[in-house]
């Protein structure tokens, strides 16, 4: 009796101990089934998103390295370069080819489209700057044309493929760089990140020629000043042009390098976007467009603006003609920019600071909504500030030490602190602008499609109710809260039945209304900025730079270290200028 009891206290322990193994055993799977969802959802897309970055990145080093070997010895020229350029923007013309062909084959197929990505007007800007990008590849054949007995031939190819490139790539921009990727989706990473790094790489080389540019027109200043120590790099062939239009050529290219510089590096931002949206799931509630942009009481803002812009043209024109003149014309031309740019950041400042005072009377809600393209612009504005930031406080110091008293020295001071203030100030009405939520009266995109009735029943995307159709009226709420917990599984959105009050109410905000005096007084504001900044680009992309030839700076941190600064710092702060136009005027049609 005593042996049988124990038996069934073995048999009863193996049995606990069987059912606790295999409890624990299926415990396990389900985490290990749960790990392997998790990774296989989210680790492809970052695995891809990983490798094409580094891919990207390494691409465009290996340009750079490229563009620094050529500044030494002559081991790595000029056409070395251009020809792995060439190749690059020929690898993106085959992608782009097959990404339109495959696109055109899919015609039928509905792609989903992210509306915040870009705009007609952004658009429209770049083909105005693609245009005058094809006009300097038509100066480049033509100089290629003169010197084609003495120089290689790579120097003809480069402006064709390139010519070829810009006009594929402003079509691909106009109808594709809304397309939220969902198919083939690592390659097309490849592609994308691909076409991004190579109009920076475009981006660099533009850059570091113009920058040659004005460096040799610096040394040949010095060097009639009686600095004879300066090697001037002489880039003409060593042989005779067969034509006449050769220096015309080659003079008007540095004026067209600007245009060029500020296309490539606008191209790579929207493409960056593009590149962030593959296999994105669009939320439609918040991809909307606003309605058509008032322009009523526009006054103050647009008069100031124009002002500004026909100072910026006069003291352009003074300062070019007289730089170069005797030591006395040279001091007033710098005095001249300095004061006239204090006027224009103190106006700026007080600008950005009035839209700031308004937005915090006027406390709305921020748009937390998620917008690749407006963090990017973010970003993008922030970053490029660290430019003429890094050279505003490098004036600071110098001016503070320095041993001489030039007559500009402290309205270089002031200068250089309203452009901090100034890059703040403007930094946060735009970021404030961007990520307010927009108020009623949008309207959502004509191509995404619509949404299903409010009281519809045959609606084929209407969800279908379990039992009796009363049951949306017995227990809306229950109803609307399912459907929103099963919105993100099935992609697609439904409207919940409203009542009569709501349906008024939505009716009577589509009603037009007129700008109220804060909106106006915003307009006007965000127009003055826009142009204020236009003219703070045109200033130093077509000559006037007065780090260049005031000398205290070179003369507190040298020649070598003062020019790194500038190379760094000028491209930054040209691109800040043309990139707070567009972010300006997004600002203004938000208003």
């Amino acid at each position: 009796m005593v042996e049988h009891s124990g038996l069934d206290s073995q048999c009863l322990n193996k049995y606990c101990h069987s059912s606790s193994s295999s409890s624990s055993s299926e415990h396990d799977k389900k985490m290990f089934a749960k790990l392997k969802l998790s990774l296989s959802g989210d680790y492809p897309r970052k695995n891809g998103e990983i490798l094409s970055g580094q891919y990207g990145t390494n691409l465009l080093l290996l340009g750079v390295a490229m563009m620094l070997a050529i500044q030494g010895e002559p081991a790595v020229r000029e056409e070395h370069l251009l020809a792995f350029v060439t190749c690059l923007m020929i690898l993106q013309l085959i992608w782009m080819l097959w990404y339109m062909l495959v696109r055109d084959r899919q015609k039928n197929t509905r792609t989903e489209k992210d509306v915040h990505a870009t705009t007609c007007w952004i658009r429209g800007g770049l083909t105005l700057l693609a245009v005058l990008s094809l006009i300097m590849d038509a100066f480049r054949i033509g100089y290629y044309i003169g010197y084609q007995s003495c120089v290689s031939a790579v120097l003809g190819v480069y402006p064709v493929i390139h010519a070829t490139h810009t006009i594929t790539q402003v079509h691909f921009l106009w109808f594709h760089i809304k397309d939220v990727i969902q198919s083939f989706e690592t390659f097309e990473r490849f592609g994308v990140i691909h076409a991004v790094f190579t109009n920076l790489l475009l981006w660099c080389n533009g850059v570091m020629s113009e920058a040659e540019h004005f460096l040799n027109n610096h040394k040949s200043r010095l060097f009639a000043l009686g600095y004879e120590n300066l090697t001037i790099m002489h880039t003409e062939p060593d042989c005779n042009c067969t034509t006449s239009t050769c220096s015309l050529f080659s003079r008007s290219l540095f004026y067209l390098y600007p245009f060029n510089v500020e296309y490539h590096i606008f191209v790579s931002a929207m493409l960056f976007v593009m590149w962030k949206n593959i296999g994105r799931t669009i939320d439609l509630s918040s991809n909307k467009k606003r309605l058509a942009t008032k322009i009523q009481g526009l006054h103050i803002g647009p008069i100031l603006g124009l002002l500004a812009l026909a100072g910026t043209i006069g003291v352009m024109v003074v300062y070019v003609t007289n730089i170069e003149e005797s030591f006395q014309t040279h001091n007033s031309a710098i005095s001249m920019f300095y004061i006239y740019g204090i006027a224009m950041l103190a106006f700026m400042c007080c600008a950005g600071s009035l839209g700031l005072l308004i937005y915090r009377a006027d406390h709305m809600p921020p748009d937390t909504s998620k917008n690749p393209s407006r963090q990017l612009d973010t970003e993008l504005l922030c970053g490029s500030s660290i430019g003429s930031w890094l050279m505003s406080w490098c004036s600071i110091v110098a001016v503070v030490g320095a041993n001489s008293n030039p007559p500009f020295r402290w309205t270089n001071l002031v200068y250089s602190l309203l452009v901090v203030l100034e890059k703040y100030t403007q930094n946060l009405f735009i970021v404030e602008s961007l990520y307010r939520q927009q108020e009623d009266g949008e309207r959502e995109d004509p191509e995404l499609p619509a949404p299903p009735e409010i009281f519809s029943v045959t609606s084929s995307l209407a969800p279908p109710y379990n039992g009796i159709i009363n049951q949306a009226y017995e227990t809306p709420d229950r109803i609307c809260v399912s459907l929103e917990n099963e919105e993100e599984e099935s992609r697609q959105v439904y409207r919940c039945p409203r009542k009569p009050s709501e349906v008024s109410l939505s009716v009577r905000n589509e009603v037009k209304q007129p700008l109220n005096i804060k909106s106006k007084v915003l307009k006007n504001i965000a127009v003055f900025l826009i142009m204020s900044n236009i003219s703070l680009w045109i200033l130093p992309a077509f000559g006037c730079r007065p780090q260049y030839d005031n000398g205290l700076e070179q003369d507190t941190f040298g020649y070598s270290t003062w020019t790194t600064i500038l190379n760094f710092a000028i491209p930054l702060n040209l691109f800040y200028r043309i990139h707070s136009v567009a972010s300006l005027f997004e600002v203004f049609r938000r208003v």
